[in-house]
């Protein structure tokens, strides 16, 4: 309990005081991210419990910054938004492989942020999504690996994308920046 008041208050200029308030007691700030978008901060707290392989893949490639900059690229208005393909970036595929499966007892409810992947269940590297309602159908299908407990309703701002299209945003809101909270202090 020490430590993690010690490193609250480290990082207390960093972050607003309404991030510290929605952090559930006892959860390390290493285990937290913070996105950073024009409307506002989104904290997502993750979940390296259910599913240990994607929480450290997420957190590697928000080190290296791969995130900042990275467009929302399909938004499905009533389900999901998805971001993290590094192709809307000017990039190549990314040089890792491919993370395994790992499913979890997380319901695929509003806020819960999971992996995208193809049709392979063993193919998830960098793609995530933030679910903006309910999506019970996806349970068991696809990987949890953290839930937005603060700032939900920027997420709801990001701009949406043709359902003609799938969803894909002609022109997408991005992610200014995201961080490790742990490393903002």
């Amino acid at each position: 309990m020490r430590r993690r008041s010690f490193l609250m208050g480290l990082a207390a200029a960093s972050l607003p005081t309404s991030t510290f308030a929605a952090i559930p007691a006892m959860t390390s700030l290493d285990d937290v991210v913070v996105l950073q978008l024009r409307e506002g901060q989104v904290v997502i707290r993750l979940h390296p419990e259910a599913a240990p392989r994607h929480v450290e893949r997420i957190k590697t490639l928000v080190r290296q910054g791969f995130y900042d900059g990275m467009p929302f690229h399909r938004v499905v208005d009533g389900f999901m938004a998805q971001t993290g393909d590094s192709r809307f970036k000017g990039m190549r595929e990314l040089p890792m492989p491919n993370v395994p499966a790992e499913f979890n007892a997380t319901a695929f409810k509003r806020g819960v942020v999971g992996m995208a992947r193809s049709r392979n269940p063993n193919s998830a590297r960098s793609q995530f999504f933030i679910m903006l309602a309910d999506g019970d159908f996806l349970n068991g299908r696809y990987t949890a690996f953290g839930s937005v407990v603060a700032g939900m309703e920027f997420m709801d701002k990001v701009r949406r994308g043709s359902p003609e299209d799938q969803g894909l945003v002609a022109n997408p809101s991005s992610i200014v920046m995201m961080r490790v909270a742990g490393d903002m202090a």
